[in-house]
């Protein structure tokens, strides 16, 4: 932890925050007189100048209701646009003369004037952060404003730059982190709901417990995702146990499973721009670098999709088991435990989305890192959501480091699932019955 403070004081230092507006704030601008700004940052020339308009914008943008926010994306996503004649004149200058000053000519015209707005913008102190929100609210307006689509191109582009993982910093997360970030650790838990104080303790305080979560420098007090980690003895068949409040914490030396067994993201803003391969991987280097003696890397992980999947299906053990989890009779789950274990087998290797990739998003998060489809657990997650999810079921992707780099290859050019013989035989079993069929 002091190796963490140093790190944290220093970083905060680099990153000092500055108070964005004056004694005399300029009062609040219109729409016309927002574009204005965004007009005269844009011809900014001086830093000063630049960080002072940038605040102002930003400012004045939080200020406004939806109607004006959409306006200001629909001003930026049509005055702002590229010039489609002029990037077909430098592409033939390009064509017709391929050397450093046509180039340069082609990807300024290619480049809207929008992305450079943001890059501006993002001079004010704090304004990664205002930027992040920004693209919340598009990603709000775009249902009914399907127009916008190419603004929000715009800024996915600029933020898979700015939250590149090389800027990414790994933290530690423990009953000795800044309350206000174990707020969030609260707020943000999507998986597995942290129900009050003594929850999160049992989370992230016993021995054999760990969480993790990246930061971006500019927003040292915002994580960006987390994972939490149960250190056990073999792999689990139920979140039950791992977050029982009597349980026994176990010595290091009495572990050999690394579980990971929540994930979530926490900037909805940051939609679509992926940090979870590279949490796992880095996790994983820091746990076996720690404990040596871990052997297995595996998850306990939701099938958010499987009761849908119970649903479509014309099958009575299907309808017995959506009848059960509905109920809440955990006795009739239990009778029908090999039933929803070939389901969800069927659901998570063979049920796919256009273009051949799972239809689980979960499974393709997992399988796209690399990792494999392993076990499936019955009455793994009794919870309301878990029920109401996955009739209780969860499942396993192990984490086999000699063979990650290949499950990840045969994915992501082939959709290849890479299962167990456990997975191998639910199918298996499913097929000589028909689907599960009585």
């Amino acid at each position: 932890m002091g190796r963490l403070s140093f790190f944290t004081g220093m970083m905060s230092g680099l990153f000092e925050r500055v108070p964005r507006r004056g004694a005399a704030r300029r009062g609040r601008a219109s729409g016309d007189g927002l574009t204005e700004l965004a007009l005269a940052l844009l011809s900014a020339q001086g830093e000063v100048s630049g960080t002072r308009l940038a605040g102002e914008i930003l400012d004045e943008y939080r200020e406004m209701d939806p109607a004006g926010r959409a306006a200001f994306f629909g001003w930026m996503a049509g005055a702002l646009d590229v010039d489609p004649a002029a990037i077909i004149a430098a592409a033939e200058r390009y064509r017709d003369a391929p050397d450093r000053r046509s180039y340069m000519a082609l990807a300024e015209a290619a480049e809207p004037r929008r992305q450079e707005l943001l890059r501006r913008l993002n001079q004010a102190p704090g304004a990664t952060l205002d930027l992040v929100r920004m693209r919340l609210d598009l990603l709000r307006l775009l249902p009914d404003h399907p127009g916008l689509a190419a603004l929000d191109v715009d800024f996915r582009h600029l933020f898979r730059s700015w939250f590149n993982r090389g800027f990414l910093v790994l933290r530690p997360i423990d009953w000795h982190t800044p309350a206000n970030i174990l707020e969030k650790i609260v707020e943000y838990e999507a998986v597995h709901a942290i129900d009050d104080w003594s929850d999160l303790q049992r989370r992230v305080m016993p021995q054999d417990r760990r969480c993790f979560a990246f930061f971006h420098p500019s927003m040292l007090e915002e994580p960006l995702i987390f994972v939490e980690v149960a250190l056990c003895r073999g792999i689990p068949s139920s979140v039950q146990d791992l977050l029982a409040e009597n349980r026994v914490a176990m010595d290091d030396e009495d572990t050999d499973t690394a579980v990971f067994y929540s994930i979530s993201n926490c900037q909805e803003g940051l939609r679509g721009i992926s940090f979870g391969n590279s949490l796992i991987k880095q996790v994983v280097a820091e746990l076996h670098q720690e404990l040596p003696q871990l052997r297995t890397f595996v998850t306990l992980s939701p099938i958010p999709g499987l009761m849908g999947h119970l649903r479509a299906q014309d099958d009575e053990s299907a309808r017995k088991l959506v009848a059960a989890a509905e109920a809440g009779d955990r006795d009739a789950i239990a009778a029908l435990s090999d039933k929803l274990r070939t389901h969800a087998a069927i659901w998570l290797a063979e049920e796919k989305r256009p273009g051949g990739a799972p239809a689980d998003p979960v499974a393709r998060f997992h399988l796209g890192n690399g990792a494999e489809l392993h076990l499936i657990h019955a009455l793994a997650d009794v919870s309301a959501q878990g029920l109401a999810q996955s009739a209780s079921a969860m499942v396993s992707y192990l984490y086999d480091l000699d063979r990650v780099e290949a499950n990840h290859e045969a994915f992501a050019t082939q959709n290849t699932v890479v299962m167990s013989k456990d997975i191998r035989a639910l199918l298996s079993r499913g097929k000589q019955t028909g689907k599960t069929k009585e």
